[in-house]
């Protein structure tokens, strides 16, 4: 089950893409004004086809994590593909708007943690909009994904950048408590912050068990970029 935020308030409340240098406010905004408009009774029709991955969208396999060969969902079934954009380390996001981009660090921390997904039908409709944030660099965290429902993006869309940003909570003097939860800097040598999501977990200590067999081909596959 995937919660749906209608409201300022329920986004507010979710403290999805907070605080600073967090970006997925600002993605959403840029969503809500730049890259849909609203046709045929209120029809959420997309400027750009995903498929041509401008602003660094790309094909998402709405797989959350692997193992033994078995990937769970992070996304209800659908009928449509998942498109997924975000990560501002694929050069592509370059082409996004300023405010998006202005406080990425470059580094393995919460500035590049949020994505959005969407759902899309085959005439360019917008069929979902998802909004989530890694909890690790393979993986999305199912607790903090969220629906945006279409009147939220509306009235998202009737608000300047300054004012939404406000009344959804964003501060950069809030006190980045994620940070102390598991985040750890990259270590030296470790080149994968271009290719998973910009950011990864610390180090846990490895539980008791048998030693096991190497990844299977989904295992290695499943890798969220």
């Amino acid at each position: 089950m995937v919660r749906t935020l209608n409201n300022m308030a329920e986004l507010r409340a979710s403290r999805f893409g907070r605080p600073s240098p967090r970006h997925g406010l600002k993605l959403l905004f840029w969503f809500a004004n730049d890259y849909i408009v609203y046709k045929n009774d209120n029809q959420m029709v997309a400027n750009y086809n995903p498929k041509e991955e401008r602003f660094g969208f790309h094909y998402f396999m709405n797989r959350r994590e692997c193992e033994n060969d078995v990937c769970k969902r992070l996304l209800p079934y659908g009928d449509y593909p998942f498109y997924e954009v975000g990560n501002l380390h694929l050069p592509a996001s370059d082409s996004m708007p300023e405010y998006v981009r202005k406080y990425n660090t470059g580094d393995i921390d919460t500035s590049n943690m949020d994505r959005l997904i969407i759902s899309m039908r085959p005439d360019m409709t917008v069929d979902k909009v998802y909004v989530t944030q890694h909890e690790d660099l393979r993986s999305f965290d199912p607790v903090n994904t969220y629906c945006i429902s279409r009147g939220l993006l509306m009235t998202i869309r009737g608000q300047s950048l300054e004012i939404f940003l406000k009344e959804a909570g964003y501060s950069t003097h809030e006190k980045n408590v994620i940070m102390y939860q598991g985040i750890a800097p990259m270590e030296s040598g470790d080149t994968r912050n271009d290719m998973e999501g910009g950011f990864r977990a610390a180090p846990r200590a490895a539980p008791r068990v048998p030693p096991r067999a190497a990844p299977g081909f989904w295992e290695s596959y499943c890798t969220i970029l």
